[in-house]
């Protein structure tokens, strides 16, 4: 059985670390904020090459504070992609703003950034990249458009932990970067988590204020703030997995390399890499009009294989409201009707490929 990821193989190659760093927080006494958190947000700034980092409780939260320290809300619109996860698009509503959608580059399934001057209105406030399945978005003529637009950038960055564009860290190239830590990601904690980057000292003390209800000081409140905090314990495990983070993304390049070199002939589109880009593999996307039938065949081998994502944001019953048609965003549905991603990670067998062009030619 090769299953699509294994957390706890994950869990387990740095088990004493983690499991001494979690009773480090318990024996401190400390759960919310303290110094266990302030040194994951100065390691991870320092990381990502930013200015600043400030913990949420997840990455939704962290693109919601974003756009919030922004002052985007009701009336705004925000380009997005019409290709990626639906929190995206969430946290755009979540303000009350409307998400206003821009077809990928089917080649790196990133917002292409041809198409985005022309989503543009008098209502547009920012532009909301995603750097999908690891792959930095082309973000130079992107920050361009924004530039010449006095529009913002909001990087969602919850799939590029250590991903570069042109040999610089994702974390600071636009505004603000939001970054998610669920326990699949690249740098994934025990739980739920979240964070933002950024270089403008404004944005991260916004942030911090929104996040923590609105108040610098007890019990008084400045703004309607809410509670959204990086927990202590999530803190210390991402402090832990953050030293192996590089390593685990090279082990990633590596099984990315096995795929092209195995699957080049098996009739599969397979992912490109941009030459701007340092892709760091949270997923390794392919693309075909059999996906079923193929998915079918890896399962009945014990090869594990999910659909990121099969149902575009606006054909969502969320989106109902915007008034999309079926055929308004074609990429965007042909990607969904063919995408599947392989086993990926840092624990993933590495003659996985072998295996998976063998239960290809069997089937």
């Amino acid at each position: 059985m090769i299953p699509f990821l294994n957390l706890r193989d994950a869990y387990l190659e740095l088990k004493n670390p983690i499991d001494a760093a979690v009773l480090r927080v318990l024996d401190g006494g400390w759960y919310i904020g303290g110094a266990e958190l302030s040194a994951f947000e100065a390691e991870w700034a320092a990381y990502c090459g930013a200015a600043h980092a400030v913990g949420a409780a997840n990455g939704l939260d962290a693109l919601i504070l974003a756009l919030r320290a922004l002052d985007i809300g009701a009336g705004d619109e925000v380009i997005v992609p019409s290709h990626t996860f639906v929190a995206t698009w969430l946290a755009v509503s979540a303000v009350g703003a409307r998400p206003v959608a821009v077809e990928p580059d089917p080649a790196s399934f990133n917002i292409d950034p041809s198409r985005i001057e022309a989503a543009i209105t008098p209502r547009t406030r920012a532009i909301m990249p995603v750097h999908l399945y690891g792959q930095p978005a082309d973000l130079e003529p992107i920050l361009d458009i924004a530039k010449r637009r006095g529009l913002s950038v909001i990087e969602d960055a919850a799939q590029a932990h250590g991903a570069c564009y042109k040999g610089r860290r994702i974390g600071a190239h636009g505004d603000i970067a939001c970054w998610s830590f669920y326990p699949g990601k690249n740098l994934g904690a025990m739980g739920d988590g979240g964070a933002i980057t950024t270089n403008r000292s404004d944005l991260a003390e916004k942030v911090r204020l929104l996040g923590n209800y609105g108040s610098r000081e007890k019990y008084v409140h400045e703004v309607a703030g809410t509670n959204s905090r990086l927990d202590p314990i999530q803190a210390a495990v991402l402090r832990v997995k953050l030293l192996h983070l590089d390593a685990w993304a090279d082990r990633r390049r590596a099984l990315a390399a096995s795929y092209a070199a195995a699957l080049q002939d098996s009739g599969l589109i397979l992912p490109q890499v941009a030459s701007e880009s340092e892709h760091v593999w949270h997923l390794y996307v392919v693309r075909s009009s059999e996906r079923e039938r193929l998915m079918r065949v890896l399962a009945a081998k014990g090869i594990g294989t999910q659909i990121h994502y099969p149902i575009p944001p606006h054909m969502q019953g969320a989106y109902a409201g915007l008034g999309h048609l079926p055929g308004d965003f074609p990429i965007s549905q042909q990607l969904a009707g063919e995408v599947f991603s392989l086993p990926m990670g840092p624990q993933t067998p590495s003659d996985t490929a072998e295996k998976l062009r063998a239960a290809l030619e069997q089937g």
